[in-house]
């Protein structure tokens, strides 16, 4: 038996705040041979998830503090849906289907989710991230985190 005491959340939204990518996460399997990949993962509104899609497996997120918006698009890069998640909203959890192109933007600091997803992790396969939308780092990024905080369903990035 195994738990996780909540000060775990205290510190790895510490850890997200001190880091320059403004997320820190916690695995909770064994390795990334275990048939299921679970982690919590601890964020800043600030932090930057590049657009990103897994082509073969869902992902499933419960919000554990904080809120998010998870924003969905088409091949292209138009916006085609985007949710509320968390904390004074109506949802507390998200799953992507296999083939999803998603993003999440962090509203509050320190919001926090576990992530599952079907294992082994394997980096060459895990993720696709879209050609359309700039790498972490690139300095094109802080214009996109803008424009998606307020984007609409049916806007494109670019």
């Amino acid at each position: 038996m195994r738990t996780f005491p909540r000060a775990l959340l205290d510190e790895l939204a510490a850890r997200a705040a001190a880091s320059s990518r403004k997320r820190a996460h916690e695995n909770i399997h064994a390795s990334p041979a275990d048939p299921v990949q679970r982690f919590f993962v601890a964020t800043e509104p600030d932090t930057y998830f590049r657009p990103h899609r897994h082509l073969t497996r869902s992902e499933l997120a419960l919000v554990l503090r904080g809120r998010f918006e998870v924003i969905t698009f088409d091949d292209d890069g138009r916006i085609t849906a985007r949710h509320s998640i968390g904390e004074g909203t109506a949802d507390f959890a998200y799953e992507a289907p296999p083939g999803t192109w998603h993003t999440l933007l962090s509203c509050t600091p320190g919001a926090t989710f576990l992530e599952v997803k079907e294992g082994p992790y394997d980096p060459a396969t895990a993720v696709e991230f879209a050609a359309w939308a700039p790498a972490e780092g690139d300095p094109a990024v802080a214009r996109v985190l803008e424009w998606l905080r307020s984007a609409a369903p049916g806007e494109k990035l670019g």
